[in-house]
């Protein structure tokens, strides 16, 4: 949510970066937030009028009984019930506006950093840098499922009995892969100078609508039947409204923090979901990373940020690439948004694995999260980013690490995590 100061001094500004991300329907927002935000002063206005008239009533009144002049007394204090009447009506007239206001400034999009290439969607995002060489090997690689299949490790036929589409057991060796990513990820991130957090795996609606917006919502999270509780589509959403309405010192910043979940999602959408495979799920898990900071160092942790996923699929044997993300592909609350790709080498192409953003004062605005300063309170940033989300990343590691043979190797970051294991054997 931006601030409505720069709506009212520059318009022209937010209408521009509405154009931007190709949301022409929203421009009318603007206009009206403007004509309830004059309505809204007005009535404030009106408000604090009647408030001055209706002390300086009250004193007379005070001064009359004060007098013995009862009758005289009475009659004002008449004018003042009228007042009071006056006030209640003004009162409710100003909840409206705020209400109204408030509604439509939450579906105005954030203003995009100057960087972001502007185009319509992901088919316009930019390739920035590659950091590794993507290869093909002289054999054949098997679609993901066939290779864990080598190993008995999937089975989607029984999780459609007890959950649907969607849902999957790992088992064996494969599933010891995938929490063995998990654990190093922790690792990784406990080691770069973040503090390891498990937070609930479900949040109330006033902590969605201050972390996402609302066509995000509608097309991700899962609800709590007769709760107002939502299942967490990643654990960003708990860890920053775990500062929901505090004021931190500004000593504290930068807050840095890596937080273990399993993540939900509808997908609802074109993409749908993979009946054989992995690569879109209902369900799977992540390792997350959170930044609060000030302002003026949120770029520098953006930055730094997406480079730890570079540092750490590249220590797994994974080529990636970093893609800038283009302003019609950014969520509304972004300022700028890049994602880490990483190499398939049966594919031939990269495919996502990690997303990094920058959303500037967005959330901290609806969430109202705050820092200490000696000149007053001011509004901190937030950041986040995938560490490593499996099992996308645990597919990247089979193909990049996949033998002739059929077996894989593990990468020697991961050894430890397995038992000292170099290499999988597939059983079949």
């Amino acid at each position: 949510m931006i601030d409505i100061k720069l709506l009212r001094e520059n318009p022209e500004l937010v209408k521009e970066n509405i154009k931007k991300k190709f949301q022409d329907q929203k421009l009318v927002l603007v206009d009206e937030v403007l004509d309830l935000d004059k309505k809204s002063r007005q009535a404030k206005l009106n408000g604090d009028n009647l408030r001055a008239e209706r002390k300086k009533l009250s004193e007379q009144v005070g001064n009359l009984m004060k007098s013995g002049l009862k009758d005289e007394a009475n009659k004002i204090k008449e004018e003042v019930q009228k007042i009071n009447e006056a006030l209640k009506e003004n009162e409710a007239l100003e909840e409206e506006y705020t209400e109204e206001i408030k509604t439509r400034m939450m579906k105005i999009p954030n203003i995009i950093d100057a960087s972001v290439p502007i185009g319509k969607d992901d088919s316009e995002n930019v390739e920035v840098q590659k950091f590794g060489e993507p290869f093909v090997p002289n054999y054949e690689i098997p679609y993901h499922a066939d290779i864990i299949d080598k190993f008995n490790g999937l089975d989607k036929e029984s999780a459609g009995r007890t959950s649907g589409v969607g849902f999957y057991y790992l088992v064996g060796d494969i599933a010891r892969l995938h929490e063995a990513m998990l654990a190093y990820a922790r690792d990784f991130m406990i080691n770069h100078g973040f503090t390891y957090c498990i937070p609930p795996f479900m949040i109330r609606s006033n902590v969605v609508t201050g972390v996402m917006s609302f066509d995000e919502m509608e097309a991700m999270m899962y609800k709590i039947e007769g709760e107002d509780l939502y299942l967490i589509g990643t654990s960003e959403h708990s860890m920053i409204g775990r500062f929901k309405d505090q004021i931190v010192d500004e000593s504290q910043l930068p807050i840095t923090l890596t937080s273990y979940s399993p993540c939900f999602r509808k997908e609802i959408g074109s993409h749908g979901l993979e009946e054989r495979g992995l690569y879109r799920v209902h369900q799977f898990e992540k390792q997350e990373m959170i930044v609060l900071c000030k302002p003026e160092e949120s770029m520098d942790w953006y930055n730094k940020m997406w480079q730890m996923s570079v540092d750490l699929f590249r220590s797994l044997d994974i080529p990636v690439r970093q893609l800038d993300c283009c302003s019609g592909d950014m969520a509304d609350l972004k300022v700028k948004s890049c994602d880490i790709e990483a190499w398939s080498p049966r594919q031939q192409k990269y495919f996502e694995v990690c997303s990094c953003s920058t959303l500037g004062d967005a959330q901290a605005r609806r969430l109202g999260i705050r820092y200490k300063t000696k000149d007053g309170n001011k509004f901190v940033h937030t950041l986040n980013n995938t560490v490593i989300a499996t099992p996308r990343a645990l597919i990247a590691l089979l193909e990049c690490n996949y033998n002739e043979d059929g077996s894989v190797n593990i990468p020697k970051v991961l050894q430890p995590y397995m038992g000292g294991k170099e290499k999988l054997t597939p059983i079949k």
